[in-house]
């Protein structure tokens, strides 16, 4: 089985050099392609920001992050900046959508932003849309829909590049428990049907029970 994400010995710190605390101690961690996996543990062990590490939006202090075969610290920014924005999609707790904009727009916005031409991915967008649940409210401003159908719109955004991953950060920690059982079931959809390994941090013992595998972390340690 082939590797898509490996975590080597990575360490994170944060704070002054005279008050450092440690966030992430040693962690190791290997996903297979086509996994499905829930992250979980108290507040402050360390979930979200391996995460963030594994994003690139920020760095480790020691140890290594290969992607697909490849050592992001070894990447030039440009062809990271291409392998975040093609390769991977994220999608957070809160929607982030941009208000003056249709949903199918919001949906369009990392290609916008990348300078490609919406047109041509007219037929990914409509799949993408009935894949959702929003093909009736894709004229609709976020406004205009329940937390449930803005976060579907936050998903269909992170996967309209049809990336190898998505990274999910406490993706129903915003919503009621239906929405959330909705969200968790789009999931296993979207690990099923596209192939996409999905790496998601969540307090939920619910929302864990659709993944394939669950790693605790304690004090930025994985629990054996």
């Amino acid at each position: 089985m082939d590797n898509i994400i490996e975590i080597k010995g990575i360490c994170k710190s944060f704070g002054e050099k005279d008050n450092r605390i440690q966030v992430l101690n040693n962690v190791s961690l290997t996903v297979i392609k086509g996994e499905f996996i829930s992250l979980m543990g108290a507040s402050g062990s360390g979930k979200s920001t391996l995460l963030y590490l594994i994003d690139g939006m920020d760095t480790p202090d020691s140890g290594e992050i290969i992607l697909d075969g490849r050592d992001i610290s070894n990447m030039h920014d440009k062809e990271f900046s291409k392998l975040r924005r093609e390769g991977m999609g994220f999608v957070f707790q809160f929607f982030n959508l941009v208000q003056n904009l249709t949903v199918e727009d919001n949906i369009l916005l990392p290609l916008v932003m990348d300078g490609k031409s919406p047109k041509k991915y007219r037929e990914r967008l409509d799949s993408i849309l009935d894949t959702v649940g929003l093909s009736d409210k894709r004229k609709s401003y976020p406004n205009q829909l329940s937390g449930g159908q803005q976060q579907r719109c936050a998903i269909a955004r992170a996967v309209i590049y049809e990336p190898k991953i998505l990274l999910a950060d406490e993706p129903t920690g915003n919503l009621d428990s239906k929405s959330g059982t909705e969200i968790m079931e789009l999931f296993s959809r979207i690990n099923k049907d596209k192939g996409i390994t999905i790496l998601m941090v969540t307090h939920s013992v619910e929302c864990a029970k659709y993944s394939d595998r669950l790693i605790q972390l304690s004090d930025g340690q994985i629990s054996p």
